[in-house]
């Protein structure tokens, strides 16, 4: 089968150079991307660069300790695993309609930002550090380009949705629905502002998430009920229908120029959605699931089940999530390699840039999860809470190293024949933040070169976030294990839970 497999990452790795996404070499870009995508990409880095000194006059100014913790703590409320943990608690409890629409826009706001990312983003870069702090509880967001900001997006389309579905709902106190709106509001200018004050996006990056974030929430919340009549009719087209377009859309997802963790979150969120509505469509037809308010809804009373039973039905059913993570993700990462030779011994696989192909490996290592953490990652994560913060300054990665010298050089050619040390448009206030950008240090050992002008060109910052090897088993990984997360949220875990008594039909319910 080829050439002898190396057992681990770190063999994979060996006389490689592995960089982060957004800043390589301008040939890099130049040779990888279509010749549209990269002119775009060269007028739009002056906007990522003009913007850098007033982010960083924004964040000096407006600094406190307080403010660090809490928008480094509330970023997460915008992750992969807030999301993947408290949408299916909507459905536990019988917010069936809730639910979908809030997997629907997160799916849609998470793959298409990420597609934004990769297609028309054009690979732009974080703003620059220094001038900026990158205050942060995550190690590699600054693996993903920058623009537009995902936190961003779905942020403001929860908020809105929610908002929406607070309006629609005619038996909710004035004073309630008041304080949900409010506290709606807090939560995405909360997580907006942070991705400015936190020196992890831009402007630019921030107002195109708002107004993805918006158009998404507004696009699924005219059409869910078209959606759901859909799902519920019983026909064996819904699951059909379903697969295919999810299928679709994980092989369309451009591919970026440098290994950037966006595909994974498409991959990810398109399986989501994949086992919610096959899900959903077939509890829908069994007799385990009310039809009131909506088809497919999960018995539930806290009047018959009280507070303990209905804490215990959330521990039983995260313990199941992840369970199934646990381990289906290594049985998959075992049994598809072999797999994945055959196919690829006649000629029949589709590789994609970046993803190691089974012939190169005997063995799939044990990983990360790039998008939900496990029980293994747990003490990391409590550690995280318990020291909540990063307060970096300088390259976190090989994208900002290149950012660092590309703009160090264009200080360079502006400096000759003029004695100006700003640029004429910017505020006196401002300037020193712009004369601060492009100093880091840098260290020229990290890589061989051949010579001063690769040198110059092809340095990388001596501790950055590496991205980690990835496998090409790991995308029908994600396929599966994220399609069994949903699907054990809306039909698996809701008749486990009947089955162990904490549901509503062991204690004497009818089925409605």
């Amino acid at each position: 089968m080829g050439a002898a497999q190396p057992d681990t990452a770190t063999e994979v790795e060996k006389g490689q150079t592995k960089v982060d996404a957004g800043l390589l070499p301008r040939d890099h870009y130049k040779y990888r991307l279509p010749r549209w995508r990269y002119m775009a990409r060269q007028k739009l880095l002056p906007l990522v660069r003009w913007e850098t000194p007033y982010l960083a006059y924004f964040q000096e100014h407006c600094r406190t300790p307080f403010l660090d913790s809490y928008f480094a703590l509330t970023a997460n409320l915008g992750t992969h695993t807030f999301f993947m943990i408290m949408l299916p608690v909507l459905f536990w409890f019988g917010y069936t309609t809730l639910g979908r629409g809030m997997v629907h826009i997160l799916a849609s706001g998470v793959f298409f930002s990420g597609f934004l990312k990769v297609l028309i983003a054009l690979s732009l870069p974080r703003p620059l550090s220094p001038p900026l702090h990158r205050i942060t509880m995550s190690g590699s967001a600054a693996l993903e380009y920058g623009f537009p900001s995902t936190h961003s997006t779905n942020a403001v389309s929860v908020a809105l949705y929610g908002i929406l579905s607070l309006r629609s709902t005619p038996d909710v106190s004035t004073t309630l629905r008041f304080s949900l709106e409010a506290l709606a509001w807090v939560y995405a200018i909360s997580i907006v502002l942070g991705r400015l004050y936190c020196g992890m996006h831009g402007f630019f990056d921030v107002i195109v998430g708002i107004c993805l974030g918006a158009v998404l929430a507004i696009v699924d919340w005219v059409s869910r009920d078209a959606v759901d009549a859909f799902v519920f009719s019983g026909s064996w087209q819904v699951p059909v229908v379903f697969i295919v377009v999810g299928l679709i859309m994980v092989r369309i997802h451009p591919e970026p120029a440098d290994s950037c963790p966006c595909f994974d979150d498409g991959v990810a969120f398109a399986a989501v959605v994949m086992g919610c509505d096959v899900g959903h469509w077939h509890y829908a037809q069994s007799s385990w699931s009310w039809n009131e308010p909506v088809p497919a809804t999960v018995p539930y009373s806290y009047e018959e089940l009280g507070l303990t039973k209905s804490v215990l039905r959330v521990v039983a059913g995260v313990c199941v999530i992840f369970a199934w993570r646990e381990f289906m993700k290594p049985t998959l990462h075992h049994f598809l390699p072999p797999l994945y030779r055959v196919i690829e011994s006649i000629g029949l696989s589709l590789p994609r840039k970046h993803f190691t192909p089974a012939s190169e490996y005997k063995k799939v290592p044990r990983l990360p999860d790039d998008t939900l953490f496990g029980l293994s990652e747990l003490p990391a994560l409590i550690h995280s809470f318990r020291r909540p913060r990063s307060d970096s300054v300088g390259p976190q990665s090989a994208a900002d190293a290149y950012e660092t010298l590309a703009y160090r050089e264009k200080k360079r050619r502006e400096s000759i024949g003029t004695s100006q040390s700003r640029s004429p448009s910017v505020p006196r206030d401002v300037a020193k933040y712009e004369n601060e950008m492009g100093n880091g240090n840098v260290d020229v050992k990290a890589l061989v070169v051949d010579s001063d002008d690769e040198k110059a060109e092809a340095e990388v910052f001596r501790k950055i976030e590496r991205p980690r090897v990835r496998y090409d088993v790991e995308v029908v990984t994600k396929l599966v294990v994220y399609a069994g997360i949903a699907w054990f949220a809306v039909e698996g875990i809701p008749i486990f839970l009947e089955i162990i008594g904490l549901g509503i039909a062991s204690h004497g319910f009818e089925a409605r």
